[in-house]
């Protein structure tokens, strides 16, 4: 069975309202910077304490951070988030 294949403007409906909101803010070239040492915790609770320190840092740097998340926008992460059943629930 062939996968259909979804436009870009599709991806970006699919992607969420929240996500690219939070991806966007990320680009900003110093504001970004601020936005990323904020969400430290966030990222470090969907991926765990090294990828999430790693994914904060790359995102805190200004051209290379809206590089990252302007690529990710479109193939998704570049470091997974943790598996669902290592996660724990609260």
């Amino acid at each position: 069975m062939a996968k259909k294949k979804h436009t870009i403007g599709r991806k970006l409906l699919h992607a969420g309202g929240w996500q690219i909101v939070k991806r966007g803010a990320k680009m900003l070239p110093f504001g970004g910077t601020v936005i990323a040492i904020g969400l430290v915790g966030h990222d470090i609770r969907r991926k765990g304490v090294v990828k999430g320190v790693v994914n904060s840092g790359i995102d805190a740097i200004p051209v290379v951070g809206l590089a990252k998340n302007a690529v990710e926008l479109f193939t998704g992460d570049f470091l997974p988030d943790k598996d669902e059943s290592k996660k724990t629930k609260h």
